[in-house]
């Protein structure tokens, strides 16, 4: 069987479980980066992802439903500004820009 060419965006799943996305492909030095689902990145050749594919130890996966974990976000993360609480009244919304002179 013909090993499929990686494409960046892909997932795939190694024999032992582990999710990774193709990241980049590097056609000068015949390589695939890949970035594992915990953030990891790693380098395959070429040859050894085919050579891998042929014995059946990376097989395509789908997009996991919790893309997160390989960007280190929390679904409850506090998302404020400036270290103010979530209670706080803060503005977050531009000045008006009256008064400018765009030809000073």
């Amino acid at each position: 069987m013909v090993a499929p060419q990686p494409r960046i965006g892909d997932w795939y799943r190694l024999s032992g479980g582990e999710l990774f996305e193709v990241v980049a492909i590097d056609d000068s030095d015949a390589t695939v980066d890949i970035q594992y689902f915990d953030g990891t990145v790693g380098e395959i050749d070429r040859e050894d992802w085919e050579a891998q594919w042929d014995d059946g130890l990376i097989e395509a996966a789908e997009l996991p439903e919790d893309w997160s974990g390989s960007v280190d976000v929390e679904a409850d993360e506090d998302q404020t500004q400036g270290g103010e609480s979530p209670g706080d009244d803060v503005t977050l919304r531009a000045n008006n820009l009256e008064g400018l002179d765009l030809f000073e």
